[in-house]
């Protein structure tokens, strides 16, 4: 593994970024408590809030109802995923006038790799950076940054000083700053893997560090551990392109639609949705699998294969079976709490072949499917929001079926 000897790796992390565009684009907002919630409902729990009210003790999942006794005057709009994915657009735009942003990890986190010439003015380049956001974004809508020897040691930093802070990790002054940081606020330490350090007598990052590479592999039980042991420790780990085995969608069902007919009106919005992500991909599937969660807690769940599909006719007539076995199977007399539709057993296009014995007007059919779906997806795209689809489709409270926003996956602007 290679050690750089100086910063290679600038990270951006925006601080409390939906409520953050709430208050740039709606000037009412500034000044006051935000915190943003999925529905227009005072039972519904928080997605985002920023730090004033953090400061009350509100945190993401709190009740809305809760919020307000705990914050008063806090302000609570309904996200709108779409204009935070229009905003990180243009945050790509300002941060590419500077540098190349390398990797894309949410919605408010990326990457950039910096060249010999930037590494030199790695702090003059963040400035730059932080100026520019502030000029073309506006000045609530504020970054973290930060730089280190390599990705995982440049995110550590980015989350050491916030909000709007910019920290420099250099590898000469390794361990320096970490020692002070509990083991939770390393990317990847979760209460599982925190638990599990502690039942190996690992309580402080020192510790962690002076862990042997084989060592650190037994307790994460995989190589992962020893990826993780040379990112702490400065060295550029590149990891294997990860494999796409599956799309899908889920959805918490509210009120007018825990019942069997509107969640399967859910089901068709969502498999369509996930189709359109698969095709934009260059995927078929062979298998699709629905999940409906009664409120009771238990489970209802069909599954079906087919030959390699990408049209939305194949999925949503399997999700016409899943309805007629659901109704054989007395599912109308429950009430269900969450939904979810998965795509998977995948194939790529580059690897899809046809089968030389399918009858010709069968293959005919199939492709006449895939044909119309690609003018859907194309009518969708053109206007970068939904406006056609298969079947009668009601969107349900809060809209956004399908293409909410999600650690590690940014919409795109047709999925609207």
């Amino acid at each position: 593994m290679r050690k750089p000897d100086t910063l290679e790796c600038l990270y951006i992390d925006f601080d409390c970024y939906f409520a953050s565009v709430e208050k740039q684009l709606r000037p009412e907002l500034q000044g006051r408590p935000v915190g943003v919630r999925p529905l227009d409902s005072e039972h519904t729990s928080l997605i985002a809030c920023c730090y004033t009210a953090k400061a009350s003790g509100v945190r993401r999942g709190t009740r809305a109802s809760e919020a307000r006794q705990m914050c008063p005057g806090i302000a609570l709009p309904v996200a709108r995923h779409d204009v935070y994915v229009r905003v990180h657009h243009r945050i790509l735009e300002v941060i590419g006038q500077f540098v190349p942003v390398t990797k894309v990890w949410s919605v408010d986190e990326m990457e950039c790799r910096l060249c010999p010439r930037e590494q030199a003015d790695a702090e003059g380049l963040a400035e730059r950076i932080r100026a520019g956001l502030r000029a073309e974004i506006g000045p609530w809508v504020t970054p973290s940054i930060g730089l280190g020897p390599n990705q995982f040691l440049a995110k550590v930093a980015a989350e050491m000083n916030k909000p709007n802070g910019l920290t420099i990790l250099h590898p000469d002054a390794l361990p320096g700053p970490l020692e002070t940081l509990p083991l939770d606020d390393l990317p990847g330490i979760a209460k599982g893997m925190l638990a599990r350090l502690h039942r190996n007598g690992i309580f402080t990052i020192g510790a962690l560090r002076d862990l042997s590479p084989k060592h650190a592999r037994a307790i994460w039980g995989s190589v992962e551990g020893e990826r993780f042991w040379a990112q702490l420790h400065g060295y550029a780990v590149e990891r294997p392109p990860t494999e796409r085995r599956m799309f899908g969608h889920g959805r918490v069902l509210t009120t007018g639609w825990q019942t069997l007919g509107p969640a399967f009106e859910i089901a068709r919005l969502l498999v369509q949705k996930a189709a359109r992500r698969m095709r934009r991909e260059h995927f078929r599937a062979r298998r699709i699998s629905l999940s409906l969660k009664s409120r009771n807690g238990q489970d209802h769940a069909w599954e079906t294969s087919f030959f390699p599909a990408r049209d939305d006719r194949t999925f949503l007539k399997a999700l016409s079976s899943f309805h007629a076995a659901a109704l054989e199977r007395g599912a109308e007399r429950h009430t269900f709490a969450r939904l979810s539709v998965i795509l998977h057993d995948l194939v790529t296009e580059q690897a899809y072949a046809s089968d030389l014995f399918e009858p010709a007007g069968q293959r005919r059919g199939r492709d006449a499917s895939s044909h119309l779906s690609d003018v859907v997806d194309g009518l969708n795209l053109k206007h970068q929001r939904s406006v056609i689809g298969f079947g009668l489709n009601r969107e349900p409270p809060g809209g956004y079926a399908g293409a909410k926003i999600a650690f590690g996956r940014v919409p795109d602007l047709s999925d609207f």
